[in-house]
């Protein structure tokens, strides 16, 4: 089966093709998928997308019309799919619902500890023969209250560090995990959870209804100084209430691996470019503010596990047998 792998960088073509092994002609093209490299899937069965590839009603219409009968998203996250017109025009959607939850659970501690205890501060100051320690006081993770919002296989790989690390971990999910709770979770309604937690990590996929789950009238309602965590869906948080609040030190940090507008700059080297989006240059000026550009996936095991429930949705496709797949919706 012939595949247009769109966004593909060096590790996706080297790990994707470790995994497929010859069985299918995988073209990989290093444009993002949109109306106008949409037509570079001309002749492919299927095509292989990444989180910031754009498959809205004009995309899919464009692919549906060259052949395309399969869309494998090599990611969890499927909310930039429009899911009625992909049924409408018979589509089929897999996506890799799991990879390794440590690398995102693991990245999001990373984040933690480095805004606590100012890591990205101290090591520029060591590098300028400044060894003063002023501004650089973290505080003991032990005894403090984490708030987890979403408990899937990523939330409770992160609760459970944070209890190992001896923190009181309380969680909101629709879904209460019982492993969860008989290890020492405690689940409660977000207006419970806003007011208690000293950390607040968000775990939860992208939908209509938490669309900017995080706005200016949660934060009032939380601790003053609240670390914010995102390692989830830059949607899930309202970046200029945000903004507003480490203003006013109601956010005393904050941690991003995703942006809602991150379509436009994250996996690409803009480094000898001028920043156009003022929201996201506004988030550098803050010493309290460590991002990174979705990077928390991205570890060899991770990688590999994409490319192999990739190849594995692939070629369930091209047997007909469905049971090999992961899909998202069938038409």
């Amino acid at each position: 089966m012939k595949v247009a792998v769109f966004s593909s960088k060096p590790y996706d073509k080297a790990f994707l093709t470790s995994a497929n092994q010859g069985r299918h002609e995988l073209v990989f093209h290093e444009a993002a998928l949109n109306a106008a490299s949409a037509l570079l899937a001309q002749d492919c069965t299927a095509v292989c997308c990444f989180v910031n590839d754009q498959l809205g009603a004009d995309v899919l219409e464009i692919l549906a019309k060259q052949g395309v009968k399969l869309i494998a998203m090599r990611c969890a996250g499927y909310n930039q799919i429009d899911l009625d017109a992909a049924r409408a025009l018979g589509i089929t959607l897999a996506r890799v619902p799991e990879y390794s939850p440590h690398a995102i659970a693991e990245h999001t501690l990373a984040l933690i500890l480095m805004l606590n205890r100012q890591l990205h501060r101290a090591h520029y100051r060591v590098h300028e023969n400044d060894y003063s320690l002023n501004g650089l006081l973290g505080f003991d993770l032990f005894g403090k209250t984490v708030g987890v919002i979403g408990t899937g296989k990523i939330g409770a790989t992160f609760a459970r560090i944070m209890l190992g690390l001896g923190c009181r971990v309380i969680a909101y999910d629709p879904y209460p995990d019982e492993a969860l709770q008989t290890a020492g979770v405690d689940y409660v309604a977000l207006d419970d959870l806003w007011p208690q937690s000293d950390i607040i990590s968000l775990h939860c996929p992208l939908t209509p209804d938490n669309h900017h789950l995080i706005n200016a009238d949660a934060l009032l309602k939380m601790k003053p100084g609240v670390m914010l965590i995102n390692t989830g869906r830059g949607g899930l948080l309202d970046t200029k209430a945000v903004i507003a609040g480490l203003k006013s030190r109601q956010v005393g940090y904050l941690g991003l691996d995703v942006y809602e507008e991150e379509s436009d700059l994250f996996f690409e080297d803009h480094s000898s470019q001028l920043l156009q989006d003022d929201v996201f240059a506004r988030l550098l000026t803050f010493p309290n503010v460590v991002i990174t550009g979705h990077q928390a996936f991205f570890t060899r095991e991770a990688l590999a596990a994409i490319a192999d429930t990739t190849l594995k949705n692939l070629t369930g496709f091209e047997q007909q047998d469905r049971s090999l797949m992961h899909l998202i919706e069938s038409p």
